[in-house]
């Protein structure tokens, strides 16, 4: 059955690269609605922005999602990873800016929150995209493929010449709650002379290195407390990849496979994905296939607990 949140819930914080304040408020839908933005600090025209592929305009840092009008909400994959990973198909999300808050610099409060709340289960089955066909693309050393299988399983590769981050690489399937047990705790990450080159540029001015990002230099971790996991860059970036994906507009039923990808290129896969003849069908699933969906046997106990 499709679900949505049993009541609303609020998230504040400032924006990872604006440093604008915004809170961002989740709102119960109904079935068949799906995701969708509402920006409630503008007074004038469409306030909508659907969470959706079709709608990305591509950067290299977030996913910013933009209406035909230019309004845009930036650094939605967190949250949309949040989504996905508690198994929620449709919702309203209020936003009074321009960008998501990224709190701790991962999923875990969005996660916590929405748990807390609960799920409500809707009188409509689950819609999915299965994968029919194997579709890649690639962008220098980056490669991005997705290819059929019954349930989401997204692997993952990076590396980087830090000698603290190096080579990781990771594969889960996204069912069973592996996403709150296994990713949702794993913040963003950047190179320390990343930092000072955006705050630079007037960038990543939504904290102070450490408190929403994991900061490298070279082979140390920058960060106070260090390491949530031995291999947290690549969990975040598996975390970034299922919220990417979740813009499908619908669950996926494949086999993701990233290497060096980031967001732009995940959602240039998606453009593939639905531009190729034959490779993606919309199906009603049944039973046996919503449980092999991201947030079945999601369980309270194993979302971690850190702060």
């Amino acid at each position: 059955m499709q679900t949505t949140i049993k009541s609303a819930v609020s998230f504040s914080g400032t924006g990872l690269h604006s440093g604008q304040p915004a809170t961002v408020t989740l709102r119960p839908a109904s079935a068949h609605h799906g995701i969708w933005f509402s920006r409630s600090d503008v007074a004038v025209g469409d306030r909508l922005v659907p969470a959706r592929w079709d709608a990305v305009n591509r950067s290299p840092l977030c996913t910013k999602l933009e209406n035909p009008t230019g309004l845009s909400i930036s650094t939605v994959e967190h949250l949309m990873a949040a989504i996905s990973g508690c198994g929620i198909h449709n919702l309203l999300i209020e936003i009074d800016g321009p960008e998501v808050p990224i709190l701790d610099g991962s999923s875990l409060p969005f996660v916590r929150g929405i748990m807390q709340r609960g799920l409500r289960q809707l009188a409509a089955p689950v819609m999915a995209f299965e994968v029919l066909k194997t579709v890649s693309v690639q962008d220098g050393d980056a490669t991005a493929t997705i290819s059929p299988a019954d349930t989401l399983q997204i692997d993952f590769e990076i590396d980087f010449a830090d000698a603290a981050i190096g080579q990781q690489h990771k594969s889960l399937i996204m069912n069973n709650g592996s996403f709150a047990r296994e990713l949702c705790d794993s913040r963003t990450f950047c190179r320390q002379a990343d930092v000072e080159t955006m705050q630079a540029n007037g960038l990543a001015l939504g904290g102070e290195a450490g408190e929403n990002a994991v900061v490298f230099d070279g082979d140390a971790v920058v960060s106070p407390g260090g390491l949530r996991h031995a291999d947290e860059p690549v969990r975040h970036k598996m975390l970034d990849a299922l919220g990417d994906l979740a813009l499908a507009g619908a669950p996926l039923l494949g086999h993701y496979e990233g290497k060096r990808a980031g967001h732009s290129l995940t959602n240039t896969l998606l453009r593939a994905l639905f531009a190729t003849p034959d490779a993606v069908r919309l199906v009603a699933c049944d039973a046996a296939q919503t449980a092999r969906l991201p947030g079945s046997g999601l369980i309270w106990g194993e979302i971690p607990q850190v702060a």
